[in-house]
């Protein structure tokens, strides 16, 4: 568990990044101390003013107080006068360069990590050397300790640091765990709130639009099992009670005929439905095959209204068509059921001696079909709610009207399949039209 505690992953790499860089950082600056010729130089120019110095003392016990003094802080000061001597072990290769006749300026003769050894030529009018050591070795490791010092306090303060707010980016990344098992457990009313609009915001906005979504299948899952069992239920429990009463011999002989065609009836009622939620579970899957065919549109039409005969002329319906040769490309087995669906509920909510029109109109980019009835229209705060799984408008009439309420969520399905779209217009008393728009592409 501490393995994976992401807090602690973050810490971690924090510090070894961190120890990482100092630990470069400081090798750098060692190397470069020692590459840089910049304390060369100093080391030089300090060795040719002790000299000059030196050289303006003619007084032997001055010029040993002045050495006695430049000892005390870390320099010491030796003559040669033959190029055979040696001082402050150096080779007599290294001292033999200050008397050769083409050195004419103070040379650094040996030095490393804060010591140094400059030779200055021809002094004594050019009888003699002087060799100056300066020893800066334990000021350098005092800079590096204190480098080395101040570089760990950074390490140790960093992490403290990151350590204490890691916390707080962590923080949301808990809630976010917490709220998603307060999901899984069944809870789909959880939300989160975050008041940055940085990454962990956008994240929690996420999940609450998820959460939003989830709760809302979870109602339509519901309402779903629900009005299922409720359709179920009624056909159910009439084919249930005409059977037994059949059974018991309750049921007048010359009565029974009718009773046998309420059975059928609610036998056809429950086959409708168990088709209807078998072709939705097959259009909600994304492996519902689509057949693209290329056909008459309004010869489609024309036949849709030709097999619905029986039910408009029984009501003395009149059918006004007002049909342009067409053709479209699309699923024709799916669009017969579309238009199917559309006039049958037409015929279903239009009157005696009402009127059914259907219209196609077109242009390059769509095809556009109208089918308008002179029924008893629907309510206004119905229209959003018709396409939706089992929503009826009458819900008493349903079975007087032998629907279920899936008619019209089978049309919009199919539509949203070929990109189409359905728009309703509709006045209480005046009717009801439907548009389909196709587009042509």
């Amino acid at each position: 568990m501490v393995r994976k505690s992401l807090r602690l992953r973050i810490v971690v790499t924090f510090i070894g990044i961190v120890l990482v860089s100092l630990i470069i950082s400081f090798f750098l600056f060692m190397q470069f101390s020692e590459k840089n010729n910049t304390p060369n130089h100093m080391f030089i120019n300090i060795a040719k003013d002790i000299a000059k110095v030196t050289n303006l003392i003619d007084d032997p016990e001055k010029v040993n107080a002045f050495a006695d003094l430049l000892n005390r802080f870390g320099i010491d000061i030796a003559v040669v006068n033959e190029p055979s001597e040696s001082v402050f072990s150096l080779d007599k290769e290294k001292v033999a360069i200050l008397f050769n006749s083409n050195t004419t300026d103070a040379v650094f003769l040996s030095g490393r990590g804060g010591l140094a050894i400059v030779g200055v030529p021809k002094i004594d009018d050019g009888k003699g050397a002087f060799i100056i050591k300066i020893d800066f070795s334990s000021i350098v490791r005092g800079l590096r300790i204190t480098l080395l010092f101040t570089l760990l306090a950074v390490l140790i303060i960093g992490s403290l640091l990151i350590l204490f707010m890691s916390r707080y980016i962590v923080k949301p990344i808990k809630k976010l765990t917490v709220a998603a098992k307060e999901m899984a457990s069944g809870n789909l009313s959880v939300r989160l709130t975050y008041r940055n609009k940085d990454e962990f915001g956008e994240l929690m906005e996420s999940f609450n639009r998820m959460a939003s979504e989830l709760q809302k299948m979870d109602s339509v899952r519901d309402d779903f099992v629900s009005n299922v069992s409720h359709e179920m239920q009624s056909p159910l429990t009439s084919i249930r009670g005409f059977t037994r009463a059949l059974q018991d011999g309750v049921i007048p002989l010359e009565e029974q005929k009718e009773h046998l065609d309420i059975i059928y009836e609610e036998t056809l009622r429950l086959s409708r439905l168990s088709d209807n939620l078998l072709r939705l579970a097959s259009l909600d899957s994304e492996h519902h095959p689509v057949n693209f065919t290329t056909f008459q549109l309004d010869e489609q039409l024309r036949r849709t209204i030709v097999l619905a005969e029986p039910q408009w002329a029984r009501k003395d319906i009149m059918i006004e068509l007002d049909l342009l040769p067409c053709e479209i490309t699309v699923d024709k087995d799916l669009f017969d059921q579309v238009w199917q669906n559309l006039i049958n509920n037409a015929i279903k909510y239009t009157g005696q001696d009402g009127t059914i029109h259907v219209e196609i109109e077109m242009n390059a980019q769509f095809v556009k079909v109208y089918i308008k009835d002179s029924g008893k229209g629907i309510p206004e705060e119905a229209l959003p709610l018709i396409f939706d799984r089992f929503y009826m408008v009458e819900k008493a009439r349903s079975s007087a009207l032998k629907g279920n309420g899936l008619g019209l969520s089978i049309v919009m399905k199919i539509l949203k399949i070929h990109d189409c779209n359905i728009d309703v217009e509709s006045k209480v008393g005046e009717g009801t039209q439907f548009v389909v728009t196709i587009p042509r592409t």
